[in-house]
């Protein structure tokens, strides 16, 4: 295969679950999949390609040495099939899978390799019981009546950890100078620090190393504005400004996800998303909770994943490698 029909493989493994397809036989009875790959093909400017569709890479292996922190969570599946023979390898995880390009030594040549996991990558229990990632068979058709959208968030991800540590609220909403969402909150708790669909992650208060801080990150923007006379997020103002935009999610993608902070209850304050450009905005009316299920479950939201998954996950980055 060369670079665009290994594109679309991958495309057809990680978003459809197509096996079918990958051409003929090949990956049938196999995982992770390993899809031929023509000599000429650069992994390299093909990890670039990679990184474009799927967020950044992990490196597993530089110039003959393995990372030696590499687990079965953070891509050793794709290691496995070439032992001391990998030269490079590069990991991206999407849709419940890990993709691989880089370059194993074969008979003496060194020969670009790209695999794809063919099962859902699931998080075991750690030693505390805990269950970092959870990707459903089968997502649920809906939940009983009476339940909240963060119930939903959870049954539509299939997530099953215990609340996690409780975050002081009144200190933060004490430096924002605002009360937060009250299902915003309970979302930062229910799951922590992490990724909805490999797609959207929370912005959230002291939380472990990696995240976005969400005060921290909104100061840093505001001050930015401040100096620069207002810049791309006109015709708005960034909190503390009066009805100002705050900032509580973003993607790899470079979209950003913000409260509009015009109502004095912070739980009707509408959502507007934008773009790396800035140019559109579109706004949700309806609550946090709400908008994170509507993105995971309605094809015609205008962030929707429901468009190219047909099941939904939570990805922890907390403990990964515990």
């Amino acid at each position: 295969m060369n670079e665009q029909e290994l594109l679309a493989a991958v495309d057809a493994l990680v978003t459809h679950d197509g096996r079918d397809a990958v051409c003929g036989p090949v990956g049938h009875g196999e995982d992770p999949v390993r899809l031929p790959t023509d000599e000429s093909v650069d992994f390299r400017a093909l990890s670039r390609v990679l990184s474009s569709r799927y967020g950044q890479s992990r490196n597993l292996a530089m110039g003959g040495y393995v990372d030696p922190t590499v687990t079965g969570r953070t891509g050793a599946p794709l290691l496995a099939p070439f032992g001391d023979r990998v030269v490079e390898m590069r990991a991206w995880r999407h849709a419940g899978r890990w993709i691989g390009c880089g370059a194993v030594r074969t008979d003496g040549v060194v020969r670009p390799v790209v695999l794809v996991t063919g099962q859902p990558v699931r998080q075991r229990p750690d030693a505390r019981g805990e269950t970092s990632r959870v990707v459903p068979e089968k997502w649920s058709t809906g939940p009983s009546e009476g339940t909240t959208w963060v119930d939903r968030v959870v049954a539509v991800t299939g997530w099953t950890r215990e609340r996690g540590a409780a975050v002081d609220w009144a200190a933060v909403e004490s430096r924002l100078g605002t009360v937060l969402p009250g299902d915003y909150k309970e979302l930062v708790e229910r799951f922590g620090h992490g990724e909805f669909d490999d797609y959207l992650g929370l912005l959230i208060p002291d939380g472990p190393p990696g995240s976005l801080d969400l005060i921290e990150f909104n100061e840093f923007w505001a001050r930015a504005a401040a100096e620069c006379g207002g810049g791309p997020w006109k015709p708005y103002g960034l909190h503390p400004a009066p009805g100002g935009l705050l900032q509580w999610a973003s993607t790899e993608q470079q979209s950003s996800f913000y409260w509009l902070t015009e109502d004095s209850d912070p739980d009707r304050w509408p959502i507007l998303v934008t773009g790396d450009d800035y140019g559109e905005w579109d706004r949700f009316d309806g609550s946090t909770a709400e908008f994170v299920h509507r993105l995971l479950t309605d094809p015609r939201h205008p962030r929707s994943t429901a468009r190219h998954f047909d099941r939904h996950w939570f990805t922890s980055y907390e403990n990964l490698d515990g």
